[in-house]
C-alpha cells in the first residue's frame, strides 16, 4: 500500500513542496529565536515572538477556512507560500549587515514581519490539510498522512539543523538566502500539481459558513477530544520557545547546539513517523494517544531538570516520538471524519486548535519563564500536561475508546 501512494505523481509534488517549505519556516524559527534574544536576551521577548505569529494566525483561520472550501486550495495554498516568501525577504533585508539599524528598530520591525507570518500560517494548515484530502484516495488517508507527517519531521530535523550551522558559521545574510531559496522550490513543486475542483457549493447564509467548521467540530466528541488534548499539551508542555535560553546560559552550546536541540524533537518524530507508515495506529487508538501525550509530558520534566547537553537531547528526541503519535493520529480522525466540502474549515478550526497553540505556547512560555524562571516553568508545563490527560480522559470517553480501522 505504500508504494500506491507515492504513486501518485501528484503526492510526490505535494510531498516535496511541504519538505521544502518546511525547512524554511523551520530554519526562519530558529534564526529569528536567536536574533532577538541575543539582542534582547529576555525570555518574556521570545514569548512575545509567538504572540505576534498567534494573534493574526488564529484571526486568519476561520476566514481562511471558508475561502479553503469555496476556492481552488491549490491557489489557496500557493498565496500562503508566496507571503511568506515576502516575510522571508524581508526578514534578509531587516537583518542585513550592510543595513545598519538600532537594535530597537530591527526588533519593531522584525516583528511586524513575524505578524505577516502569522497570516501565511492561518491559511497555509486549512490549505494545504484540504488539498491533501484531494490529491489521495480514502482509503489511503492512514499511509498518507503518516507519510505526510514523516516528511514534515524530516524537514522539521534539517531545518534547525541546517540554520544553526550556517547561521554558526555563514552569518545572518547567507541563513535567510538559503531560507528564500527552499521556498522558491516549494512554490515551484506546487505548481506542478493539477487544478483541483471547487468543493461543493452551498447556499448557506455567510455566518453560518463562517462558523460551519466550529459547530462540526463541536458537535463529534472525537474530534473534538483530540484538538483538546493536543492544544493544552502543547500550550503547556511545549518548550521551543525557551530552547534559546536553555542553549546559552543552562547548557552552554551556542547557536550550533541550538540547531540541534530544535531538531532533536523532529529526529525522534520522523522515525516514529515512519515506523507508523508501515503500522499505522488503527489498534487500540484511543488509549494510544492518551498514553503517548503522558509519556510527552514526562520528557519535558526531564528536559527541564536536566544539566547534560546529551541527556537533554535525548529527553527531547523521546518527546518527539511520543508526539509523533497523536499527530498521525489527530491529522488521520481529521481526514477520515470530516467531509470535503468541510475540510477546509475543519483543518482552520485544528489551525486556531493545534497551529496556533504551538505560538500560544510559546507566548506562555515565555511569560512563565519571567515570572518562575526557565527551569521551574517548564517542569510546571510537564506536570499541567500530565493533568490534562487525566482530565481529558474522563472528559472523553469516546475518544478514549476509540479504534481506527483501516478500510
Amino acid at each position: 500500500m505504500t508504494q500506491k501512494v507515492f504513486d501518485n505523481k501528484e503526492f510526490r509534488y505535494f510531498i516535496t513542496a511541504r519538505f521544502f517549505f518546511t525547512i524554511a519556516i523551520l530554519m526562519q524559527s530558529v534564526i529569528i529565536g536567536w536574533q532577538v534574544y541575543e539582542i534582547t536576551k529576555d525570555a518574556f521577548s521570545l514569548g512575545m515572538v509567538g504572540l505576534f505569529e498567534a494573534i493574526p494566525s488564529i484571526i486568519t483561520a476561520l476566514v481562511s477556512g471558508l475561502i479553503v472550501d469555496h476556492q481552488e486550495r491549490k491557489k489557496v495554498l500557493a498565496f500562503a507560500y508566496i507571503l511568506m516568501l515576502f516575510c522571508s525577504t524581508s526578514l534578509f533585508t531587516v537583518s542585513s549587515d550592510y543595513i545598519p539599524a538600532l537594535s530597537a528598530v530591527k526588533i519593531s520591525a522584525m516583528y511586524g514581519i513575524i505578524f505577516l507570518t502569522g497570516i501565511s500560517r492561518g491559511f497555509y494548515m486549512p490549505a494545504a490539510q484540504a488539498l491533501l484530502g484531494q490529491i489521495v484516495d480514502k482509503e489511503m488517508y492512514p499511509r498518507a498522512v503518516s507519510w505526510n507527517v514523516s516528511t514534515w519531521q524530516v524537514g522539521a530535523i534539517s531545518g534547525p539543523a541546517i540554520g544553526g550551522f550556517i547561521y554558526g558559521f555563514l552569518g545572518t545574510s547567507i541563513t535567510y538566502l538559503v531560507i528564500i531559496t527552499f521556498i522558491i522550490i516549494a512554490v515551484t513543486s506546487l505548481m506542478m500539481i493539477s487544478r483541483k475542483p471547487k468543493p461543493a457549493q452551498t447556499n448557506q447564509p455567510i455566518f453560518e459558513r463562517l462558523t460551519g467548521g466550529i459547530k462540526f467540530v463541536f458537535n463529534r466528541k472525537i474530534i473534538l477530544g483530540s484538538m483538546t488534548l493536543d492544544l493544552f499539551a502543547v500550550l503547556f508542555g511545549g518548550a521551543t520557545a525557551l530552547l534559546p535560553v536553555f542553549a546559552s546560559d543552562i547548557l552552554d552550546v551556542g547557536p550550533k547546539g541550538l540547531g540541534v536541540l530544535r531538531a532533536a524533537p523532529s529526529v525522534g518524530a520522523v522515525l516514529m513517523a515512519f515506523y507508523l507508515t508501515k503500522h499505522p495506529p488503527v489498534k487500540g487508538t484511543g488509549k494510544l494517544l492518551f498514553t503517548n501525550v503522558a509519556a510527552f509530558g514526562v520528557c519535558m520534566i526531564i528536559f527541564a531538570i536536566s544539566q547534560n547537553f546529551y541527556l537533554s537531547v535525548l529527553a527531547l528526541a523521546l518527546s518527539g516520538m511520543f508526539d509523533s503519535v497523536s499527530v498521525v493520529i489527530r491529522q488521520t480522525i481529521l481526514q477520515i471524519f470530516t467531509p470535503d466540502e468541510m475540510k477546509g474549515r475543519v483543518a482552520a478550526v485544528n489551525s486556531i486548535f493545534i497551529g496556533s497553540s504551538n505560538e500560544i505556547g510559546a507566548f506562555e512560555s515565555g511569560l512563565a519563564a519571567k515570572l518562575l524562571g526557565t527551569v521551574p516553568s517548564v517542569i510546571f508545563g510537564g506536570i499541567m500536561t500530565l493533568i490534562i490527560v487525566l482530565s481529558a480522559s474522563f472528559a472523553f470517553p469516546s475518544l478514549r475508546k476509540m479504534e481506527l480501522k483501516e478500510k
